[in-house]
């Protein structure tokens, strides 16, 4: 026989209600009290709320999912398939959402296991970075419902690229990371904005020896966009297109060294030699052309080129300029050396090598002048602290070694010392100096391009027996983005 108890209220021994019944309104527990179902115990009839219980640990392989909770799908290693539950009820919810920003590389794709998907009996692929979805199972027709959706696009707030490698400093909102040598850019999130801004700068040419071309700055390449990095002035070189970061990993950086300069008494054959590439990612900065030793050399091609050599006509013209800008890049990377004059003139100094904004400084018409100046380099603001300081708070990359003098006279004669050329600001060399002079001034050889400025190498005066081309500046590599 059945047991009838009939009450309206159940309370403990406090006196606080268990259990309230008030007209057609039931209340189980009072305020502060917290409802659980027994270990093993279901319960119908109460529905959900339209949520799920998410599980916090993200899934990097393929999985099947279960109602009532939403996974974090990791995909930075590869695609990972998520399977929807076999035979579902309805109400029955499942939930997943991007957990790192990679959708868009490798993609989640949501496997319907039988049941539709919206109507479509074929499987849903998200390829959006940063999506959420949640799938209700509503019925046999349309099966499988997204009732939320969300893209990291539309989040009130921001994620920012995090990643280290190199001397990190900031500047406002934004992180600057240098590399003076080999190393690696390290990218632990990618953040919302995927983009960094650069300066690639390669190793200088080295100076030609014995009225030696200035050796051409190493080739310089730039990005930037203020969304990126920030307002500052760039260079006239900067493209506004920042390099793609598409997934978190390690990016290796190659930071090229200088090239020598031509040794005492080498060969007129011999020319400075070429400076290393600078490499980041898809960037590369080829490295400057090596300057050429006297009479008929064919100075090197490179990021900018190396200066032509000074000549000994009629029998001998001096040598031909390197050319800049190659491989060609656009835009472009550096200019060519100077020239030198045609076999009818006279004796004369060499040439300047160029620089990434000019090219460098022609050969002289006469014996008794110097040689042509390094091309200038380029200047800008993408982190201050490195480089030649120049006009208008800009720090200079990229320029050109002075071209060697020519030695007018015997030693001893009374004829004034020819003064060095001047390298190109953005840390190009400065050449040798002759020795003609009472006093017997010893021969200068030429000066090297500054270190971690790309610069290149100053060409030695003549006669070559007691001095040396300049040796090239090493490159540098410099990466800014918004952090914070």
């Amino acid at each position: 026989m059945a047991s009838t108890i009939k009450v309206n209220n159940i309370q403990n021994q406090c006196g606080a209600n268990i259990a309230n019944k008030c007209g057609s309104t039931i209340t189980l527990g009072a305020s502060g009290d917290t409802i659980t179902l027994a270990c093993g115990a279901s319960q119908t009839g109460f529905g959900r709320t339209g949520t799920v219980d998410w599980d916090t640990t993200a899934k990097t392989a393929s999985f099947t999912a279960v109602s009532g909770t939403g996974y974090f799908v990791n995909t930075t290693s590869g695609a990972v398939t998520m399977t929807l539950p076999a035979t579902p009820s309805a109400g029955d919810i499942v939930a997943v959402s991007d957990y790192a920003n990679t959708s868009v590389i490798n993609n989640i794709t949501v496997a319907r296991n039988g049941s539709n998907i919206e109507g479509n009996a074929s499987d849903l692929i998200i390829a959006n970075n940063g999506i959420a979805l949640t799938f209700i199972y509503v019925d046999g027709t349309r099966g499988w419902k997204v009732t939320g959706a969300g893209k990291e696009a539309d989040k009130s707030s921001v994620s920012y690229m995090i990643a280290t490698g190199g001397t990190e400093t900031t500047c406002g909102d934004y992180k600057i990371h240098t590399f003076t040598g080999p190393g690696t850019f390290t990218v632990c999130t990618v953040g919302d904005f995927g983009e960094v801004d650069y300066v690639v700068v390669a190793g200088g040419g080295g100076g030609g020896q014995n009225r030696g071309g200035g050796g051409g700055a190493g080739g310089y390449r730039e990005a930037h966009c203020s969304t990126i990095s920030g307002s500052y002035t760039a260079s006239p070189l900067a493209t506004s297109t920042s390099l793609p970061i598409s997934a978190a990993g390690g990016y290796p950086i190659t930071v090229g060294g200088g090239g020598g300069g031509a040794p005492a008494c080498s060969p007129d054959t011999t020319t400075g030699s070429k400076g290393s590439d600078s490499v980041f990612s898809t960037i590369t900065s080829t490295g400057g052309g090596g300057g050429g030793n006297r009479d008929n050399t064919q100075s090197q091609p490179g990021g900018s080129g190396g200066g032509a050599a000074g000549g000994s006509p009629p029998a001998d013209s001096g040598g031909t300029a390197g050319t800049g800008n190659t491989p060609p890049v656009s835009p472009p990377q550096g200019n060519s050396g100077g020239s030198n004059n045609p076999p009818s003139q006279p004796l004369n100094s060499a040439a300047g090598g160029g620089g990434a904004g000019a090219a460098g400084g022609n050969a002289p018409p006469s014996d008794a002048l110097p040689g042509g100046d390094g091309g200038a380099g380029v200047g800008t603001q993408i982190n201050p602290a490195v480089g030649v300081p120049g006009p208008s708070c800009l720090v200079y990359f990229a320029g050109g070694g002075g071209g060697g003098p020519n030695d007018p006279g015997p030693s001893g004669s009374p004829t004034p010392q020819i003064p060095a050329a001047s390298g190109g600001i953005g840390g190009g060399g400065d050449s040798g100096v002759g020795f003609p002079g009472p006093a017997g001034i010893p021969v200068r050889s030429g000066q090297a391009g500054t270190t971690n400025t790309g610069g290149g190498g100053g060409g030695s005066a003549s006669p070559g027996t007691s001095s040396n081309g300049g040796a090239g500046g090493s490159g540098i590599v410099i990466i800014r983005y918004k952090y914070q």
